[in-house]
């Protein structure tokens, strides 16, 4: 588990990462880290869509520790694993 490498895709102007956006009970959203299991499977759903966005993101890896800190750092909900980029199919864990 401690090798497996995830995919993010992080914005070149700002720094920010790809969330998914959900709303609770409460009113407020929560936003789910978007994390890909391969490269390509990024590229993939960047290139369905968000092609025209294509220029000002980048696929960056990430080890399972470096999720544990950004996880705190910016105070996500949990993880949104993409499944399938292209339909999207996305998984959310807490």
């Amino acid at each position: 588990m401690l090798l497996q490498i995830n995919y993010l895709i992080r914005s070149k102007q700002d720094g920010k990462y790809l969330v998914a956006r959900m709303p609770q009970q409460s009113g407020i959203e929560a936003s789910y880290l978007l994390v890909f299991q391969q490269d390509y499977d990024a590229m993939s759903y960047i290139n369905t869509h968000g092609q025209e966005f294509s220029d000002r993101l980048t696929v960056e890896t990430a080890s399972p520790i470096q999720l544990k800190g950004l996880m705190e750092r910016w105070k996500y909900a949990g993880f949104a694993i993409v499944k399938d980029p292209l339909l999207p199919e996305i998984q959310f864990v807490s």
